[in-house]
């Protein structure tokens, strides 16, 4: 018995939470919704309400334990004889039961609620990184001379697709990692 899941389609929200407070004025000057967007992706949690719907296949008895959370409302369809048919779904111990073998289609609003301490502070810490002085954070290469004096800065140019875990941020959002 195992559920093949077969696409996963989720809404963007409507808006994201609004920054939070105490951010410098470069990392205030950052695109929230950008930073939200890195941090939703990273976890498995939405922090407000949209909508996802699920396309799955599985044996009656299955439990589909959703890859998103939270679940605020869900409601759930079969597939049969070439339509989709309303389907009761029950919570078991490990997800959502399936109550028989077929195709199915659950549709669910996921998200909302306070944003947990730990995840502002992955979005201060993430944002900051991201708004570090071009000449370090943000430069693939810099040079800089005072008279005789100089200094070169090389940088890897993925120093952007690592700052999830360079700004430390990724750390704090590992409770809300799914594996």
């Amino acid at each position: 018995m195992a559920i093949d899941l077969i696409k996963q389609f989720e809404e963007a929200p409507e808006a994201y939470p609004a920054a939070p407070s105490g951010l410098s004025a470069r990392a205030a000057a950052l695109d929230a919704n950008m930073i939200w967007a890195r941090i939703e992706a990273y976890t498995a949690w939405r922090f407000t309400e949209r909508e996802v719907i699920w396309t799955l296949i599985g044996d009656g008895g299955d439990q589909f334990n959703p890859r998103l959370t939270p679940v605020v409302s869900r409601e759930g369809h079969v597939w049969r004889q070439e339509a989709w048919v309303p389907v009761s779904l029950l919570d078991g111990p490990l997800g959502i039961i399936l109550p028989c073998d077929g195709t199915y289609k659950i549709m669910a609003q996921v998200g909302g609620g306070d944003v947990p301490a730990g995840v502002s502070e992955a979005f201060r810490r993430l944002a900051e990184y991201l708004a570090d002085d071009p000449g370090t954070a943000g430069a693939s290469s810099t040079a800089v001379a005072i008279g005789p004096i100089r200094e070169e800065l090389e940088r890897n140019p993925n120093w952007v697709a690592r700052a999830m875990q360079h700004s430390g941020a990724g750390d704090l959002l590992r409770p809300y990692r799914r594996a």
